[in-house]
């Protein structure tokens, strides 16, 4: 199943549901469906968002 990109904006801070290993990450940029997120322990990563539900984090 296909999922739509969240209401995702550059600076806010996510985790990705299936790395948590990864530790938190903050939103660099999104294109489209596309969105770049720095995680603390994984460094720059690139997120397709209609296949993975980024969780967003509440400050």
């Amino acid at each position: 199943m296909e999922r739509g990109p969240a209401l995702l904006e550059p600076g806010q801070w996510v985790r990705h549901p299936q790395q948590p290993d990864w530790g938190d990450g903050q939103v660099q940029s999104v294109v489209g469906s596309r969105v770049t997120v720095n995680f603390e322990h994984a460094g720059k990563v690139l997120i397709n968002a209609r296949l993975v539900a980024l969780v967003p984090l509440v400050p």
